[in-house]
C-alpha cells in the first residue's frame, strides 16, 4: 500500500473522530459552555458573554440581557483583573427536556487593580441552559 493510499483513509478517520466530539455529546458540550462562560468573563469579553445568553435570558427572575450588559460594563471598568474561581461545579442534562441543562456552582468572584484582589465575593449559582441547535445558551441565572 502506497503512502498516498494509506494517507487518505487515515485523514478521513481523523476527520470522523474530530467530528464526533463535544457537539455529539450534549453533556460534554454543556460542560464546555460552562467553561467558556467562565473564560469569557475572566477575559472581560462582554460581547462573547452576551452571545452565550439566550434571547429570553433572565437573572433572579427580574433582570434581562441589558442588565447583564450594564453589570459587566461596570464590573470590567471597576476592576482591571476579574477572576471567576469555581470552587465546585456540576452540570447535568434535564431528564425530562433534552434541550435543557442545569449547572450548579460555588464560585468566588474577585476583582483587582493589581496582582492582589481588592474585592472578593462568594456565590452559590444555579444556571439553566437551553440548547439551540448545537449550542447551549444561558437562559436562567440565580444566585445566593
Amino acid at each position: 500500500m502506497s503512502a498516498r493510499q494509506f494517507a487518505l483513509p487515515f485523514v478521513m478517520l481523523l476527520a470522523l473522530l474530530t467530528g464526533c466530539g463535544a457537539k455529539d455529546d450534549p453533556q460534554a458540550s454543556l460542560e464546555a459552555a460552562v467553561q467558556q462562560l467562565q473564560d469569557n468573563l475572566e477575559a472581560k469579553d462582554s460581547g462573547a458573554v452576551l452571545e452565550q445568553l439566550h434571547p429570553q435570558f433572565s437573572a433572579q427572575q427580574e433582570f434581562d440581557r441589558d442588565w447583564a450588559r450594564r453589570t459587566m460594563a461596570l464590573l470590567f471598568l471597576r476592576h482591571k483583573h476579574v477572576r471567576v474561581i469555581a470552587l465546585s461545579k456540576n452540570s447535568r442534562l434535564d431528564p425530562t427536556y433534552r434541550d435543557k441543562g442545569h449547572s450548579q456552582a460555588q464560585v468566588a468572584l474577585t476583582g483587582a487593580e493589581g496582582l492582589i484582589p481588592d474585592s472578593a465575593r462568594h456565590y452559590g449559582v444555579k444556571l439553566e441552559w437551553w440548547r439551540e441547535g448545537d449550542e447551549w445558551r444561558l437562559a436562567r441565572l440565580r444566585w445566593e
